[in-house]
């Protein structure tokens, strides 16, 4: 064969190479590349700090509520046996009224997605772990997301583990895990000299280990932090060896926040860790937060609580409430550690919502205690389905969009 037969030969081999088009990938080896895809699109931006501040693109936090026939996202019946707990169960529980489901929260300047889609999420969470950290409104919205997945991918194997302090709930065909992990304070709580202690300047060893496992983590607390009398959690504070019978509450707050941050910033710099707090979620204890010249005997038929609250507050702003303090001291941390931590500031969005606590309509309580909606309302929590599956709306668009 000549030279120029050779090279004419090579010639068409490489024509014909580049004109045939490539074998398809077996299924499985497909699948694969495309998860590794949406995997990556979770580390993509690593770091997307959600402030509530605009900041040229979409204030997620900053809206009002409409009206949407398509809503809930699920019924409790979808969520399968130990997912809801029957102090969040309002409907099951006699609720008699459903409009409170019927409202999804609209941003002024951009869309979130309308639905939550479990293949997806899952899909992007294939082998990580998700974890909500801190007291019963972060539970709540653990419980809310676990509705939202199974729902919306219905065709998934589950199994849920409750324990103390960490529940699980898997999703095995995705090794993903959701999980709760309860600390009330953040910092540590254990008995000194025969003291509940709240100790403002330490992580419990066994809250670092468990929290060093998730490649999402989403902190909340607050509410415990002004309980008092027979609600305190706890005996004394220390700080350093100190002892203290009490302090100003927001003091305490700040200075136990202060030693959850520095355990973020030493624990969680890995570009592939994602960590959200949730703000502070308001109580509806007092109508004359939202009743403006009213008596708290004269609102509603429920008179000192939430009891009877049927609609959201109207409008787009709230007039008062006493979280704002508590919201201050988050704020001021977390803006304080740059951009370690997304702020989900989900206070005036969810203070709107006076309609959407379980009152009396509970699991939790007795016949006799649901007569006396005055002293056994829960305005404190919220019903699922209900607001929380909004937080988790959020959450879902400022991890994944």
């Amino acid at each position: 064969m000549s030279a120029l037969q050779c090279l004419t030969f090579l010639f068409l081999f490489l024509l014909l190479q580049v004109a045939t088009p490539a074998s398809p990938l077996p299924l499985d080896r497909r699948r694969r590349v495309l998860d590794n895809s949406n995997h990556s699109n979770f580390a993509k931006h690593p770091r997307r700090v959600v402030f509530p501040v605009n900041r040229g693109s979409c204030d997620l936090f900053a809206g009002e509520w409409v009206r949407d026939e398509t809503y809930p996202l699920y019924r409790a019946e979808e969520c399968g046996g130990g997912m809801i707990d029957p102090g969040f169960d309002c409907q099951t529980y006699g609720r008699p009224d459903s409009d409170y489901l019927k409202f999804r929260w609209k941003p002024f300047n951009c869309d979130v997605p309308s639905r939550f889609n479990g293949v997806k999420f899952l899909q992007e969470m294939r082998n990580k772990t998700i974890m909500f950290v801190g007291d019963s409104l972060g539970r709540n919205q653990w419980e809310s997301l676990m509705c939202m997945i199974t729902s919306s991918a219905p065709f998934i194997h589950t199994h849920i583990i409750h324990e103390d302090p960490l529940s699980t709930f898997k999703i095995l065909d995705y090794d993903v895990k959701v999980s709760f992990y309860r600390a009330p304070y953040l910092v540590n709580i254990e008995k000194i000299h025969g003291k509940t202690t709240l100790k403002l300047d330490e992580i419990s060893v066994d809250a670092s280990d468990a929290w060093r496992t998730a490649d999402v983590l989403l902190f909340n607390t607050g509410h415990w932090w002004s309980h008092t009398g027979s609600l305190r959690g706890w005996e004394q504070m220390e700080i350093g060896g100190r002892y203290y019978g009490d302090m100003d509450r927001l003091v305490a707050m700040r200075k136990g926040l202060t030693t959850w941050s520095d355990w973020v910033l030493r624990y969680t710099n890995s570009p592939l860790t994602r960590v959200f707090f949730l703000s502070v979620s308001p109580t509806h204890y007092n109508p004359n937060e939202w009743t403006s010249g009213a008596t708290a005997s004269t609102i509603t038929q429920g008179g000192k609580t939430c009891y009877g609250q049927t609609k959201p507050f109207s409008g787009t702003s709230y007039p008062t409430s006493s979280y704002v303090d508590q919201k201050k001291v988050i704020d001021q941390v977390v803006k304080e550690m740059k951009s370690h931590v997304s702020l989900m500031d989900i206070s005036m969005l969810s203070a709107l919502r006076i309609d959407g606590h379980p009152s009396i309509y509970s699991g939790d309580l007795n016949p006799s205690l649901k007569k006396n909606p005055d002293r056994s309302s829960d305005c404190s929590h919220w019903c699922l389905p209900g607001l929380p599956d909004t937080w988790n709306q959020l959450f879902y668009a400022a991890l994944l969009f």
